[in-house]
Parts: structure tokens; sequence; C-alpha cells
């Protein structure tokens, strides 16, 4: 197997990395918006999956992309 391929697939792999930071930071930043806001927190919920689930698709991607390179 080529080492190329491996390397790409690690460094796909990152991708997992940013995800999570963004999650954590988006978590913390929604949790001090309802703070401070109660009465929008069904608001800011709606946008917090939604950014959520953007960040995660980022992951998975990154994941597809390592696996196809570790397989091919």
């Amino acid at each position: 197997m080529n080492l190329g391929y491996l390397i790409g697939a690690g460094i796909a792999a990152l991708a997992g990395i940013g995800a999570g930071v963004g999650i954590g930071i988006a978590t913390g930043k929604s949790a001090e918006a309802i703070s401070r806001q109660p009465e929008a927190s069904g608001k800011i919920q709606t946008v917090f999956f939604l950014g959520i689930a953007l960040a995660e698709a980022t992951a998975i991607y990154g994941f597809v992309v390592a696996i196809l390179l570790i397989v091919k």
C-alpha cells in the first residue's frame, strides 16, 4: 500500500477534531445565550442544532474520505 494514501487518510481524519472543537464552542455559546435570554431558548436551540448538524457533517465527510483512501 502506498504511504501517501495512509498519510492522506490521517489528514482527512483530522476533520473530526475540527468538528469536536466547533461543537464544543457552539455548546458553550448557546448555553450562555440561553442563560442571558431564557425566553429565546427555542430559537437558540434551533440554530444550535442546525450548527451541530453542519459541523458533524464535515466530520463524517472526513471519515468517509479516510476510509476510501485506506480501502483503495
